[in-house]
């Protein structure tokens, strides 16, 4: 038991505050009784929230989690049950106040969320530009108790909290498991064979399907270890073209003869142009050799060896012979004496040089 509790100490909680939400990371050591499946109370920039924990995991490194308050006791709940009937009338009133500003008029509010005790009431809404809704937040203010917050989302947030069913007949993904929006992009649609019709790539908020991510990685590996179009390739029915690949079976198109297509697994596939340059290159001549013996295919004589070998060798310049020591004259070294002092141990002045407007400077000799 000890051991286990060491080990729960490390971690921190994952608490999430939506019904499909992130999970963001708490540090629950005050509160060490705590389970998976209990709601707590904890501080967020948007001030006090009530969330439930759905696990325990690892922190992560260079962030530091915040303390969970307290756990949300029987009151908390039907607190932020009674505050969360009253989040449709919100939206109405919100909606009418909006309605009498002009700005706003392109404006669509979406929904009213309060916190678990009605002290905080956040409209979101959603709009192709900006917008400033400083006018709309004094209202409001004047009608709600609470505090008011004013949150712009995108087409896709949308998407997920008005929720319903995609063009694949069930309900949309971001309304049941997708917690965050990755990056989509028409190179997706087009990896994948799919045809660019608007209609068929883009989902019901107008954005690209996020159903074009899931199978976008297995069909870069399918179609790399695939040969590419227009490649001569060699199959059991002869040489032909590649005409399109099919990565989801994991063969390709092939054009044999005149008009008679087939389809090729990848392992019947024999890459014709790699054989024919690997051929090329064996009965070609190297051009780099060492002094062994050779089996690149060049033939006898303009191998390196056979050249060293076919070279003459140069014989050595005979040494000169050495002169006898009586012909050697002895080198004399001139005696310096100390720059600074003369023979008598006195110091030597020292000459001044320089030039005149004449020339140079004449040494005058004293008597």
């Amino acid at each position: 038991m000890a051991i286990a509790k060491i080990e729960k100490s490390e971690l921190v909680a994952g608490v999430r505050f939506q019904k499909i939400g992130k999970l963001y990371h708490f540090d629950f050591a005050a509160h060490p009784g705590l389970k998976q499946g209990d709601y707590v109370i904890v501080d967020t920039r948007r001030g006090r929230q009530m969330g439930q924990i759905m696990g325990f995991t690892a922190p992560d490194d260079g962030r530091e989690a915040r303390q969970i308050l307290r756990p949300a006791t029987p009151r908390d709940l039907l607190l932020r049950q009674h505050w969360e009937a009253q989040q449709e009338d919100a939206l109405e009133t919100c909606r009418e106040a909006a309605s009498n500003l002009r700005r706003l008029s392109d404006v669509k509010f979406v929904a009213a969320q309060y916190n678990y005790d009605g002290s905080v009431v956040t409209f979101l809404f959603s709009a192709e530009q900006k917008i400033d809704t400083t006018a709309l937040q004094k209202r409001l203010q004047r009608k709600f108790e609470a505090r008011i917050e004013m949150r712009q989302i995108g087409p896709r947030d949308v998407a997920k909290l008005l929720g319903g069913f995609g063009a694949c007949g069930i309900t949309r993904c971001c309304s049941t498991f997708l917690t965050d929006f990755s990056p989509i992009s028409i190179k997706m649609a087009k990896a994948q064979g799919v045809s660019l019709n608007p209609s068929e790539i883009t989902g019901m908020c107008g954005r690209l399907r996020c159903c074009l991510v899931y199978e976008y990685e297995q069909y870069v590996e399918a179609r790399r270890q695939l040969p590419r179009r227009n490649k001569r390739v060699g199959t059991p029915h002869g040489e032909g073209r590649v005409l399109d690949q099919l990565p989801l079976r994991d063969a390709v198109l092939v054009e044999v003869g005149e008009g008679q297509r087939k389809v090729v697994e990848r392992e019947d596939i024999i890459p014709l142009e790699e054989f024919r340059k690997l051929a090329e290159k064996a009965g070609a001549p190297c051009d780099k050799h060492g002094d062994g013996s050779c089996e690149c295919g060049m033939p006898p004589g303009q191998r390196q060896a056979d050249r060293l070998q076919a070279a003459p060798t140069a014989e050595p310049p005979a040494p000169e012979p050495n002169k006898p020591d009586e012909e050697k004259k002895p080198r004399r070294r001139r005696s310096r004496k100390p720059r600074g002092k003369t023979d008598d141990g006195a110091p030597r002045s020292r000459r001044r040089r320089g030039r005149r407007r004449g020339g140079r400077r004449s040494n005058q000799k004293t008597e």
